[in-house]
């Protein structure tokens, strides 16, 4: 099997050779060739772009290699969703995965079950986040304060917000003119 191993160490006075030694001592236990090594150093996994893990991901369009090995998931994924949606491009590339250090192997019957739990459990958290936004966007309405980003004040309504207060309407009175919450209204009187 030809593999490509990724490994990721956060700051710059890390260094990688434990993760990589053990992935090479593994690749050579099961006889899996190394076509690769990805390597992003002192790079912050919360990033949304690691220039190694980048040229991994095109590697892998290209089918240069037919398991991506990592030494554990957290040097792979930012957050359970990268991870899984990761994992997932992978699959649909044909591709294995494997975790050393969390057992976890895509190539057999028991890695992807695994695997489909934890998609589960990703799947499980965004619905949670979301109820939570919801549930929190219908509290705030039920108080009269309108939820959500925060409305934009263009040029355009910048003159009919200073022309409706200049025929002395109430913020409130422009906010329902315009469809607009009082707060956005007076945040745009104070910037001018």
């Amino acid at each position: 099997m030809k593999v490509a191993i990724y490994a990721r160490v956060s700051t710059s006075d890390q260094s990688p050779a434990l993760q990589l030694d053990e992935l090479r001592e593994y690749c050579q236990r099961r006889g899996w060739a190394i076509v690769a090594e990805y390597i992003d150093h002192g790079v912050s996994g919360s990033r949304d772009s690691r220039p190694e893990l980048d040229r991994m991901l095109s590697a892998a369009k290209r089918r240069e290699f037919d398991c991506l090995l990592v030494w554990k998931l957290d040097r792979l994924g930012r957050s359970l969703k990268h991870l899984v949606n990761t994992i997932a491009d992978l699959e649909a590339l044909g591709i294995a995965f494997a975790s050393l250090k969390d057992s976890l192997d895509l190539s057999t019957a028991g890695g992807r079950l695994l695997f489909g739990v934890i998609a589960a459990m990703a799947q499980f958290e965004r619905d949670l986040i979301r109820e939570r936004v919801l549930s929190g966007l219908a509290a705030a309405k039920r108080r009269g304060r309108i939820g959500g980003r925060r409305a934009k004040v263009t040029n355009l309504t910048m003159r009919e917000i200073q022309y409706l207060r200049g025929q002395g309407l109430s913020l409130a009175a422009i906010g329902q003119r315009l469809a607009l919450d009082k707060a956005t209204i007076s945040r745009a009187l104070r910037g001018i």
